[in-house]
């Protein structure tokens, strides 16, 4: 299992609508497909989601870093070499979408040269995803059509609804709206991307009181220590820690320092080697978890499942697993589907990730025509 090459290629892919939050909009999946290579012949993939409003990445920095700096210290190493290569990446500050993309497509490599499921190597515990569908940024009636959509199509009834604005009343009236339409038989939550002040997120969160929220993710900035801390204890639903928590360490430090109630993993920033220091903590600490989304095409999304189905605390609630619905097109030669609100978690060895070669030469980007 000893690793020749890392290979990173940017790809390009257009959502049919942009998906707009607080801290930025997304129109184009404009990711990086990294392929570990090893000696045996296997390639392990992955996928890194740039998102330079949240970490400071980019298409280019991924590729940068990960061709200059990781592959001179992880070539030559054996992918059972987890702890080795994790501490070449952390002598990097930073780039945790990076580093995240090789830490699974190493896991892909071993899973495949074993013959085992990725999923089975982490915990096996389910073989399905019940799934959670983010809204955006929309008008009342736009977000009860998309949730109706997904409702009707695809079985999804759990929503994560984009807040932040200002004036709050609007998203406000987008949740009312989504209560009142499509009654008690959902699951609903809120994520605010840091676009609120605390004092401004707990207006917003009394003003709601009676619309049965589950969560409220990441209202206030991340540095906004004593302000995080203030509305937590008067929180009337569990806060979620999301852009706030990117390292291990950074949970503890939210959560000891009484800013969240919860923590939302996601593969794409910890890979699964960080990820499970994530969730072990938490199971210790008796704090609830929640599979979250990078706006991940179906490669990612099928690495978030991977993990999210291996263990029971992950499984528990919906997995933010459906906006690669919005792409208008993907990587994978056997596409995902979502049924019954369900995504199956797929057996084969590795990750079970085959690249359809055809997509992948028409979307990439490092080609001259």
């Amino acid at each position: 299992m000893k690793i020749t090459r890392i290979e990173t290629i940017p790809f390009a892919i257009d959502y049919t609508k942009p998906l707009r939050f607080a801290s930025g909009e997304v129109r184009t999946a404009a990711h990086i497909l990294v392929r570990v290579h090893s000696e045996d012949g296997v390639i392990g993939t992955a996928e890194a989601p740039p998102r330079p409003f949240t970490y400071g990445e980019t298409q280019q920095s991924i590729a940068a870093v990960i061709g200059t700096v990781f592959t001179p210290g992880i070539v030559g190493l054996s992918c059972l070499d987890r702890e080795t290569i994790h501490a070449v990446l952390n002598r990097t500050v930073g780039n945790p979408t990076a580093k995240s993309a090789i830490d699974m497509a190493v896991w892909d490599v071993i899973g495949q040269s074993l013959r085992v499921p990725v999923t089975r190597l982490l915990g096996g515990y389910t073989d399905r995803m019940r799934v959670s569908h983010m809204l955006g940024f929309t008008d009342p009636a736009q977000a009860v059509t998309e949730a109706e959509r997904m409702r009707d199509v695809h079985g999804i009834t759990t929503f994560k609804v984009k807040v932040g604005r200002n004036p709050i009343h609007i998203d406000i009236a987008v949740c009312r709206a989504l209560r009142d339409q499509l009654g008690d038989a959902v699951d609903l939550y809120i994520d605010g991307n840091r676009g609120w002040t605390a004092s401004e997120s707990l207006r917003a969160l009394r003003a709601m009181d009676d619309l049965d929220l589950t969560f409220a993710e990441e209202l206030c900035p991340a540095d906004d220590v004593l302000g995080r801390r203030w509305l937590a204890e008067r929180s009337p639903i569990p806060l979620v820690a999301d852009e706030s928590v990117t390292r291990p360490g950074e949970v503890t430090r939210e959560l000891l320092g009484g800013a969240a109630h919860a923590i939302s993993i996601k593969t794409a920033r910890t890979g699964f080697t960080d990820s499970q220091r994530v969730l072990f903590a938490c199971e210790g600490l008796g704090v609830e978890v929640i599979m979250g989304n990078q706006i991940d095409g179906q490669v990612g999304t099928v690495c978030s499942a991977a993990f999210g189905s291996a263990f029971q605390s992950t499984s528990r609630r919906a997995g933010e697993l459906s906006n690669f619905l919005d792409m208008t097109d993907d990587l994978l030669a056997e596409p995902l589907t979502i049924r019954d609100g369900m995504l199956p978690i797929r057996q084969s060895v590795g990750l079970g990730v085959e690249i359809d070669p055809e997509k992948l030469t028409r979307y990439r980007q490092d080609r001259s025509d």
